[in-house]
């Protein structure tokens, strides 16, 4: 079952959580250069909605393949509805939109302050009192995305603010779901709990992309048809399993933090896949980040 958490039960850093944890980062990592390329053929949110909700299919098979039961009962249904628009919903449609009036290196340093919200909330919500081996491994992560970032500068303004607060709202509120989904646990078996809350942030996605978008699927490459699938299976199948299934496991703020190293192999994947810049700067970054993450999950 998706739900490890005790009340009176001291938070533990189990050792599957950090195998999940890594799953998730990896997989979300590499989905950087996968959406990068294929945004160039697809509009955003027609192409983060349907492949959403078809990994969400894809996993509901798999659950009945697995005799693993999809239904919900009624308690269930509020936590599941909130935890989708957090997790789900909220964060792919606002960080979207974000892109609109941010670079995605901006973006992406604001959208991964969330481990800071999510460590400050789970503090009163979930008893999970900061260590300091935990705080210097925030900073540690803080220092490693401040350094990947740094070339392109930060500069606020204006013109940027929607995109800055859009940012910053979806950040908060993917930390709100995380430390949401540790007070009320989702009973479910993990394929289910992830088809139900895939599915269910990204069927408003799917909809309103495909009515105000325009999409033309004879412009999709082969090579871009090959990297829809892994988005359908690697970004929403495998690594929001690990994701919940991670969340399940371990402290809010410990898989808050080790989420920090998404961006770094996000950017490493793109220098090997779409040759970007991969220099001394990015190769620091990896290693703070990591660093930040062994802290944190000592």
């Amino acid at each position: 079952m998706l739900d490890s958490t005790t009340p009176g039960v001291r938070p533990r850093i189990a050792p599957a959580g950090l195998m999940f944890l890594a799953i998730t980062s990896v997989g979300w990592g590499f989905n950087w250069p996968v959406t990068k390329f294929l945004l160039a053929e697809l509009p955003p949110l027609t192409l983060r909605g349907v492949t959403g909700v078809l990994g969400a299919l894809l996993l509901a098979l798999l659950a009945v393949i697995r005799r693993q039961s999809l239904q919900v009962e009624g308690a269930i249904w509020p936590r599941l509805l909130t935890s989708a628009v957090l997790n789900v919903t909220g964060w792919m449609v606002l960080m979207g939109l974000a892109l609109l009036w941010l670079p995605a290196s901006e973006a992406a340093l604001i959208a991964y302050t969330m481990p800071v919200w999510a460590s400050v909330i789970a503090w009163p919500v979930l008893g999970e009192q900061p260590t300091l081996l935990r705080t210097l491994g925030l900073l540690l992560a803080f220092a490693g995305l401040a350094t990947i970032m740094g070339g392109n500068g930060f500069a606020a303004s204006v013109e940027k603010l929607p995109g800055i607060v859009m940012a910053l709202v979806g950040a908060f509120g993917f930390a709100v779901g995380t430390v949401f989904s540790k007070k009320y646990p989702i009973r479910l078996p993990p394929i289910t709990a992830a088809a139900w809350q895939i599915g269910i942030g990204c069927l408003p996605v799917s909809i309103v992309g495909l009515l105000v978008e325009t999409t033309h699927l004879s412009q999709v490459t082969p090579l871009g048809w090959w990297l829809l699938v892994y988005s359908v299976v690697g970004q929403f199948c495998i690594a929001y399993v690990s994701w919940f299934a991670a969340l399940a496991r371990l402290p809010a703020s410990v898989a808050a933090i080790g989420t920090m190293a998404v961006p770094v192999i996000g950017v490493v994947t793109s220098a090997v896949a779409l040759g970007e810049p991969l220099g001394a700067g990015q190769i620091a970054a990896l290693l703070l980040t990591l660093a930040a993450v062994v802290m944190a999950t000592r």
